[in-house]
């Protein structure tokens, strides 16, 4: 979306599905993005809508069940889905790295975080131990962790939930990546604690220079960090434009339904609005627009078909109410 020379990542019209009982479900459907280099894209969308997924298959770890059925990631050109194992090994904490939702869950209790973050780094990098865990505790320290040569020695219950991202943020840094894709990074996390991660990834991402991919079910999260936003639903885009311009002013009702429902100190109301009803159940039929039956402005045509992406001044919108405009 951001106008660029470079794309580090693009992804087109990526389809995925699961296949359960001997039945197949759909649950990307002809995604697409491009991800500049140095800049920041915000995935949004409420629980279910594809965010996760589609992040894991930019990583190729995805679960037996599921299949890409269609389209391309590429990085630097490379289809990521083509290549071998041996290949994405090369790829994967090296040249794309990620943040999980869970810190506590991603990292192993029985061992160390010094020894954690040293495996990674040595997995990728011909130096000695002794280097790599002198680069460990500088990240450790890089990321706010006071006596990083003590901490390496403990292990991840010896840490809060917010330290132990700071952990997991270390561990994606650790190889310096092209990309870095953070999964919904603050949502096991109290409100303090949130502001200072977000600001922690957003200090570090200027600083190196890297694009990053930040998943969130939270438009507010992304407001001071993202350069383009694309805002999913039911595994498709609904809208997908530069972040000022979506803020400022949302063109599909989905977009404008989140808007609506954060706290703001503009927001007099007593009651934040909420969008009624609920997302397709994965497996569901879907007959035209996916957010016909939540939106306060559907007609029959929605009702009958999806529409397709307009693209309106840079940005680009799936709703039948752009179609003249």
């Amino acid at each position: 979306m951001t106008d660029s020379a470079e794309n580090v990542l693009e992804v087109r019209n990526l389809q995925l599905e699961f296949s359960s009982d001997g039945k197949t479900v759909p649950v990307l459907r002809g995604l697409s993005y491009t991800l500049p280099k140095g800049k920041v894209l915000g995935v949004v969308g409420e629980s279910g809508s594809g965010k996760t997924v589609h992040a894991l298959s930019v990583l190729q770890l995805l679960p037996p069940a599921a299949r890409i059925s269609g389209g391309e990631i590429l990085y630097r050109g490379k289809n990521l889905a083509s290549l071998s194992r041996g290949e994405l090994r090369q790829i994967r904490g090296n040249k794309i790295s990620m943040i999980f939702q869970d810190p506590a869950a991603s990292l192993n209790p029985v061992l160390t975080v010094g020894e954690q973050l040293t495996e990674t780094i040595l997995a990728h990098r011909k130096i000695s131990k002794k280097e790599a865990r002198l680069q460990a505790a500088r990240l450790l320290q890089k990321v706010g962790i006071a006596e990083p040569e003590k901490r390496l020695s403990e292990y991840p219950f010896q840490f809060s939930g917010g330290m132990c991202q700071r952990v997991m943020i270390a561990m994606a840094l650790a190889l310096s990546p092209d990309v870095l894709i953070a999964d919904e990074p603050t949502t096991a996390l109290d409100v303090t604690i949130q502001a200072q991660i977000l600001k922690l990834i957003k200090d570090l991402q200027k600083e190196s220079g890297m694009s990053a991919v930040f998943i969130t079910h939270n438009l507010a999260v992304v407001a001071g960090i993202a350069d383009d936003v694309l805002v999913l639903y039911a595994g498709e885009c609904m809208e997908y434009a530069p972040a000022a311009e979506l803020f400022k002013n949302p063109l599909h009702p989905y977009t404008q339904g989140l808007l609506k429902s954060l706290a703001s100190v503009h927001n007099k109301a007593d009651i934040l609005p909420v969008i009624k009803g609920h997302p397709p159940v994965p497996g569901e039929k879907i007959t035209g627009c996916p957010f016909a039956p939540r939106c306060p402005h559907a007609f029959e045509k929605c009702r009958q078909t999806c529409a397709p992406l307009f693209n309106k001044n840079g940005r680009q919108v799936r709703c039948w109410q752009l179609e003249d405009k």
